[in-house]
């Protein structure tokens, strides 16, 4: 499975715990903050990206 979000979308989603841009997870479907220090990754649903803070994951 991949992400399907259109790259515009991608390019303006940011962490919401630290603000950090936003990378596609090519083996599964999420989303990984881009900062070393956070490291959160968000579900994606149904096309569609939980970005809640108590949905995430530690990379």
């Amino acid at each position: 499975m991949t992400v399907k979000i259109d790259d515009w979308l991608l390019d303006i989603l940011a962490c919401p715990a630290c603000k950090s841009p936003l990378n596609a997870v090519t083996e599964s479907d999420e989303l990984a903050c881009s900062s070393e220090t956070c490291g959160l990754v968000y579900p994606v649903r149904d096309d569609i990206p939980v970005l809640l803070v108590d949905e995430a994951r530690k990379a």
